[in-house]
């Protein structure tokens, strides 16, 4: 299957389970693998028949930016299944959300969770 691939979107949110997360926020890192057929956007060179881009990076934007959630997996599983809402030719998408500085004692890089969703319909 061919891929649109979207790679550290930078957002800045109030998810976590902490109270500090949720008062002063932190930054989100997103990365993207939208599984799609693109040989016909491949032919064409028509925009109608892939998956803009800069339209699914509105939608993360407005979902990390927006409602709080104690839970970076329920950020990605909203991302995934506006995806599947927006985008009837989407088959399977990847969804990895980075915390690069967490609340949490320690030396490490970030923190980060990643699903894989199927289309099952």
């Amino acid at each position: 299957m061919d891929k649109i691939i979207l790679n550290e979107l930078a957002f800045y949110g109030y998810h976590g389970a902490l109270k500090a997360e949720n008062e002063l926020g932190q930054s989100f890192i997103v990365d993207l693998v939208l599984s799609i057929d693109l040989k016909k956007a491949g032919q064409t060179d028509d925009l109608n028949y892939t998956i803009h881009y800069g339209e699914v990076y509105t939608l993360v934007k407005e979902i990390v930016e927006g409602e709080h959630k104690a839970l970076i997996e329920s950020v990605a599983e909203q991302i995934a299944q506006t995806l599947f809402e927006h985008y009837k030719s989407l088959q399977a998408c990847t969804v990895r959300v980075t915390k690069p500085n967490p609340p949490i004692p320690g030396h490490y890089n970030s923190v980060a969770i990643e699903i894989f969703r199927e289309r099952s319909e």
